[in-house]
């Protein structure tokens, strides 16, 4: 299995941060009523989240797959095998 390097890891950081920082500024200095600049606030932090958990919810989908591959793959292993002796 293949790991992500430490250099990928910290650009994933940084570039969220980096983001997040851009995002809330740019609401914090929008020329709108306090109240509207809230809405844009929580519909952020909402995307935010769903984000999280759509990623997730794929990866623990393509884990589930791999499994599935794994065991069936072991089964067809087993198979061959008692049919070869």
């Amino acid at each position: 299995m293949q790991t992500p390097s430490t250099w990928w890891i910290a650009y994933c950081f940084i570039s969220f941060i980096v983001s997040l920082v851009m995002t809330l500024g740019g609401i914090w200095y929008l020329e709108v009523p306090r109240w509207t600049a809230g809405y844009f606030l929580m519909a952020a932090l909402l995307l935010i989240a769903s984000c999280f958990s759509l990623a997730k919810t794929l990866r623990d989908q393509h884990e589930a797959r791999r499994l599935v591959h794994r065991l069936d793959d072991a089964k067809t292993e087993q198979l061959l095998r008692q049919y070869d002796t």
